[in-house]
Parts: structure tokens; C-alpha cells; sequence
């Protein structure tokens, strides 16, 4: 590890967009500007710090991911981050700019433990830090995660400067999307209905098969998206039809809020089971709203029900989904 930073590949390691260098890569620092920050900020800057910035005096890596050993606000086994903040004054996102290091401490409130090198795509809710607190202002700091929403939790991530650099990795080494795939297919297939849907579908007259066609419109659903969740698909909204269907059936609806009360209990917080795992309820007033609009949803002396020609359209589509 002599060598370095001279053994790192500037065109490999950084991703010299415009943005970036608008915006944060700044000029290489002087010694007399790294002496004045050193300064200001009470900490003497690494050697191995002050010999990569000058190399490249900030900007966006190619590989943002660094492994942690616990979990971090961002993912459960690894930080991310955006930038390097460069040795500077004049940039927005350097050391001593108006977004730099003291700002993070003195305006949202970080610990003054030492200074603040990278921001992370929270936008400023969690932020990469050189730890000084073992080995003192002139000592060689640590490399530490810090989640503002998590009551400023620290995180250890590298012993040095230098090993955090180099132990960065491309987010891809932690893409989970094809596990995540399976397991909501195994959901979506196997796992058992939410205490508020399961009785429901256990004795439903108008369509005795009806927990076989959610399972199956949900599948069909997982697998066009590759994961299971509700938005403003027409899949989506026949979920969001069945779902209203079950419920009216048991539970008067006089106004929007019953039902938009009663949803998240059916599929969206259905546990481990089948569930989405969380919902976003604008999708549901709005599908809400275009029913309503559209004369699918209608008032009557049941209160609020779906009308018996969207019924019709709506058993054909679990028919067809069936087979």
C-alpha cells in the first residue's frame, strides 16, 4: 500500500460528470490553504488524505458502496455515498464551503468528532466522517458512518483514510434484487393472509375461488414488476377492487376514509405472509377517486359499493387470471 494514492486509476475511480465538476472537484489544494482548513477545523488533515486530494480534489466515485459490519441507515450490511467533498473554500460541497464540515456540525447538529469528508444520498441525513476521538487532532483518525436520524448513531467503517478508499465497492456486490424476487414469489404464492384478510376470503358467496385469484393476480403482478407491490397499474387497481369488494361485503362504507382506514390490514401490514410490506396511500385515495369518478363506485342505501357492471368486468378479470 506505499504507493498510494499513485496506484489508483483517476479514470476508473472517479465519474467526472458535469455536475461533478461544476460543483464539487475542485482545483488541488495548496499548502497554504490546507494549513488555514487545518486551522479552521482543528484537525491536522491525513497524509494519505491530503496526498489523494490532491490528485483529485474531490467529486463522485464510480464505486459508492462501503461493507459495514452492523447495519447502517441506508442498508443492512453496507454505507453509501455520493461525494467526496473537496480541500476548498469555494465550492458549495467542500471542506470550508457553505455545506462543508462545520456547517454539518454547527447547523444540523453532527458531533464535532472530526471532519466531515462525504456526504451520502440521503442529502444530508447521514454523512461520512475522519474519527479523531481515539488518537487526538494530529492523530490518524478512523473512518465512520454517522445516521442523523438514528440520533447521530457512529458506525465504524475503515481504520484509516486509506483503507476506506480502498475498500469502496460498486453497489452492485450488494444487490439483492434477484433473492428479493424470490422471496416475494414465495409470498405471493404461499404466504398466508393477514388476521384482517384471511377470514374474509374464507367465505366469500359471490366468488367462492376468490383467494385463488388474488394469489394469482398477484402473481402475475410480481412477475411483470419482479417484485410485489401496489401502485396505479391495472393489475394493481383490481387488487385495490377485490380488496374493497371483501371488505363492503362485511363492513359498511359510508365515506372514503372507512375504506381508506380499513386497507393497510389486508395486504399492505400482512405480516410476514402475504403482504407488500407498506404502501403508499395517495395510490389508494386516487384509485378511490377515479372509481368514484368513473360511476364504479357509487352511494347507495349499502353505502358506498361497487357498481354490479364493474362487478361483472371484475369477475371476468379474475375468470381470465384463473384460466
Amino acid at each position: 500500500m506505499a504507493n498510494f494514492p499513485d496506484d489508483i486509476d483517476l479514470n476508473d475511480f472517479w465519474d467526472d460528470g458535469v455536475y461533478a465538476r461544476n460543483n464539487i472537484t475542485d482545483e488541488p489544494p495548496s499548502d497554504a490553504l490546507i494549513a488555514e482548513l487545518e486551522t479552521e477545523l482543528g484537525y491536522r488533515f491525513p497524509a494519505s488524505y491530503v496526498a489523494f486530494m490532491k490528485r483529485h480534489n474531490g467529486g463522485t466515485p464510480r464505486k459508492t458502496c462501503f461493507p459495514s459490519e452492523e447495519p447502517t441507515s441506508w442498508a443492512e450490511d453496507h454505507a453509501a455515498i455520493t461525494s467526496f467533498l473537496s480541500i476548498g473554500r469555494d465550492k458549495t460541497y467542500s471542506l470550508g464551503g457553505n455545506l462543508g464540515s462545520r456547517f454539518m456540525i454547527e447547523e444540523w447538529g453532527y458531533p464535532d468528532l472530526g471532519i466531515y469528508i462525504c456526504d451520502c444520498p440521503s442529502a444530508g441525513h447521514d454523512m461520512i466522517a475522519l474519527d479523531y476521538r481515539a488518537c487526538g487532532p494530529e492523530g490518524e483518525p478512523q473512518v465512520v458512518h454517522i445516521d442523523q436520524e438514528g440520533d447521530y448513531h457512529i458506525t465504524f467503517l475503515a481504520k484509516d483514510f486509506e483503507s476506506f478508499v480502498r475498500g469502496l465497492v460498486d453497489e452492485e456486490a450488494f444487490d439483492t434484487s434477484e433473492d428479493d424476487f424470490q422471496q416475494d414469489l414465495l409470498s405471493v404464492t404461499r404466504g398466508e393472509f393477514s388476521a384482517a384478510l384471511a377470514p374474509l376470503v374464507a367465505n366469500f358467496p359471490p366468488f367462492p375461488r376468490i383467494g385463488e385469484a388474488i394469489r394469482a393476480v398477484a402473481l402475475q403482478l410480481t412477475q411483470e414488476k419482479r417484485y410485489f407491490a401496489l401502485h396505479a397499474d391495472p393489475l394493481s387497481y383490481l387488487l385495490y377492487d377485490v380488496q374493497f369488494w371483501l371488505h363492503q361485503q362485511h363492513q359498511r362504507v359510508d365515506k372514503r376514509q372507512d375504506y381508506l382506514d380499513a386497507y393497510p390490514a389486508m395486504i399492505a401490514f400482512g405480516g410476514r405472509g402475504f403482504s407488500t410490506g407498506g404502501y403508499a396511500p395517495g395510490f389508494v385515495e386516487d384509485w378511490f377517486k377515479a372509481r368514484f369518478k368513473a360511476r364504479d363506485l357509487v352511494e347507495s342505501k349499502d353505502g358506498i359499493v361497487l357498481s354490479e357492471e364493474h362487478k361483472a368486468k371484475m369477475i371476468e378479470q379474475l375468470q381470465a387470471v384463473l384460466g
